[in-house]
């Protein structure tokens, strides 16, 4: 019994020692490449605010809070300049319930609203069904969003309907999940980018608009300057992927 209690004792002791080399090598580990990643992270951003953002010479970075799927949240939005001219907007944007989690990218707005291009940062989703969100929906592609305006057109997938008409946006084929986070993740962009005060009143100097925040036009659309038409209906959209 003597001996069953010193071999317990020693096991104990050996598999404590383990735990702690082991911690201690992981605390290493991280310390080692936790500048590195924060470095290609930070690079892999910057890439992305230059591939969607019109040609310019200075770029502003301020924060603008949006509701996204019920909850209120802040996305940075960076201003591009090219002189004292205002020629666009590059927005980090999310969505927390793609199908397999959260999904983040950029998006970038010409001056007047229209989508220029997008990047993806961040996104787990199905290989082969939602990742395909990566170039899906890039200018040339099946579900292009280049050139839309999510204040004119009606950014929803085409199978689903709301307030505005039928969707204009092809989704990723069996991955209906994916591509509605991801065009509601551009609604946030697009509010983030042009209903908060101050990117209104640029985006208006810009693009010589005489609308005054919260207008809507004749068609019910909403404006640069306006969220008092935000697209609506894709709380009550289903939960289940598309096979």
């Amino acid at each position: 019994m003597e001996r069953l209690q010193s071999n317990l004792k020693n096991m104990a002791l050996s598999l404590t020692l383990i735990a702690l080399i082991a911690a201690g090598i992981l605390g290493v580990v991280y310390a080692l490449t936790k500048e590195p990643i924060a470095i290609a992270e930070q690079n892999k951003q910057n890439e992305a605010i230059n591939l969607v953002l019109p040609e310019n010479d200075r770029i502003e970075q301020i924060k603008a809070e949006v509701e996204i799927n019920g909850q209120n949240d802040s996305l940075k939005v960076y201003r591009a300049f090219k002189g004292d001219q205002l020629v666009g907007y590059a927005v980090e944007t999310m969505d927390p319930k793609g199908f397999n989690g959260e999904i983040r990218f950029m998006v970038g707005f010409d001056a007047e609203g229209n989508i220029k291009d997008y990047s993806i940062l961040k996104q787990g989703e199905t290989p082969g069904l939602g990742a395909k969100m990566n170039d899906w929906f890039k200018a040339g592609k099946k579900g292009q969003i280049a050139g839309l305006n999510p204040g004119k057109n009606n950014m929803i997938v085409k199978k689903d309907k709301n307030d505005k008409g039928q969707g204009e946006v092809d989704g990723i084929t069996a991955a209906t999940i994916s591509s509605r986070a991801f065009l509601r993740a551009v609604d946030a962009a697009y509010r983030a980018a042009f209903s908060s005060s101050d990117n209104a009143i640029a985006a208006d100097a810009a693009t010589g608009a005489t609308k005054t925040d919260g207008a809507c036009d004749e068609a019910g659309e909403k404006t640069p300057a306006a969220d008092c038409c935000a697209e609506a209906g894709q709380d009550a959209q289903t939960t289940a992927e598309e096979a």
